[in-house]
């Protein structure tokens, strides 16, 4: 029997490539030795659910190349993928759901679990083994999420506290990661879906502390994002909605000075910004605020003296007889 014709567990090592040679140390996940996984960084939590959506960095690569020949780990912030519409490969998405957050692997995917037969010219060749390093940032379950916001609030009232509150956190995780892509108008969408599902739920009062935290989450990135809409009036109102659930809180008085700063009420803006710097008074930004604060009340006094001079000074006259007689006087 030829070397050629073993099984490659029993070829000679030199007669392996790289790839055969990977793949001897690596777990079958698929049972067919289609995808093969090797976990460089072990990851923690569940693992990531069938209808999630994925964040996440990878690399392909062929054989005997070392640069890849896709990648987005140059992107600064990767783009959401949900499983079974933006992931092209059958191999990602099998291996996609054998990971746990923060897991860092490598993957072989034969043909059949890659490009196939044809492969894609002119970059992958037919019948290539690529592979994928990737790691798995986080991924959210917008299925569980999607089928509750389409439920009644009569549907909805029938579940337990516990899941409104699991579907409210992923609303808002959704709209920080749209925030995170200053996609500020979507964010706000869902952060508003998450804010309606608390609104509409009530607790007993043993629990009622857990929707008012979840609450007070949602206030304060909907005040957040509305400053960044330029919407100062509805930062303010979700600011000063998220003091009633706690008075003390630094950065609801924070965004609701920033609100006041922005709509020109210096004062307001001094009273909340000074109760936020009691709170914390080495707190960089809000230091930095109170002095833009007085930079902008010292010009806008310096604008209404110089108005009031105007207006109330007495000017030079150069007066001279009319036709008539009359005197016609020119302020200059």
């Amino acid at each position: 029997m030829s070397a050629s014709s073993l099984p490659m567990n029993q070829m000679p090592p030199l007669e392996r490539s790289p790839y055969q040679r990977l793949s001897l140390r690596m777990l079958d996940i698929t049972g067919d030795g289609g995808v093969l996984k090797d976990v460089l960084q072990e990851g923690a939590g569940d693992l990531v659910t069938p209808d999630a959506s994925v964040l996440v960095k990878y690399s392909g690569y062929l054989e005997h190349m070392d640069k890849p020949f896709d990648s987005n780990c140059f992107r600064k912030t990767p783009r959401l993928m949900k499983l079974g519409e933006d992931i092209t490969l059958w191999g990602m998405e099998l291996g996609l759901l054998s990971m746990r957050r923060g897991e860092l692997a490598r993957f072989l995917f034969r043909p059949a679990y890659a490009y196939g037969t044809l492969g894609c010219p002119p970059l992958i060749p037919p019948n290539s083994t690529v592979l994928f390093e990737i790691e798995l940032l986080d991924f959210l379950d917008s299925a569980e999420s999607d089928k509750f916001c389409a439920l009644s609030a009569e549907q909805q009232d029938q579940f337990p506290l516990q899941k409104v509150l699991k579907v409210a956190a992923t609303e808002r995780e959704f709209g920080n990661y749209l925030f995170r892509q200053n996609r500020f108008y979507d964010a706000k969408v869902r952060y508003k879906q998450a804010l309606l599902l608390l609104h509409r739920r009530s607790a007993p009062q043993a629990e009622q502390h857990l929707v008012e935290a979840a609450k007070l989450l949602v206030l304060l990135n909907l005040s957040f994002t509305y400053l960044k809409l330029e919407r100062p009036t509805m930062a303010l109102r979700y600011g000063e909605q998220a003091l009633i659930i706690d008075q003390k809180n630094a950065k609801a008085l924070f965004r609701c000075g920033q609100a006041c700063l922005l709509m020109t009420e210096y004062q307001k803006a001094r009273d909340f910004l000074v109760r936020a710097q009691m709170e914390q008074p080495f707190n960089h930004d809000i230091n930095k605020e109170l002095k833009k604060l007085a930079s902008y009340y010292k010009d806008y006094m310096d604008k209404e003296k110089e108005m009031c001079h105007r207006m109330f000074a007495p000017g030079d006259k150069d007066s001279t007889a009319g036709e008539n007689g009359s005197t016609h006087t020119v302020v200059v």
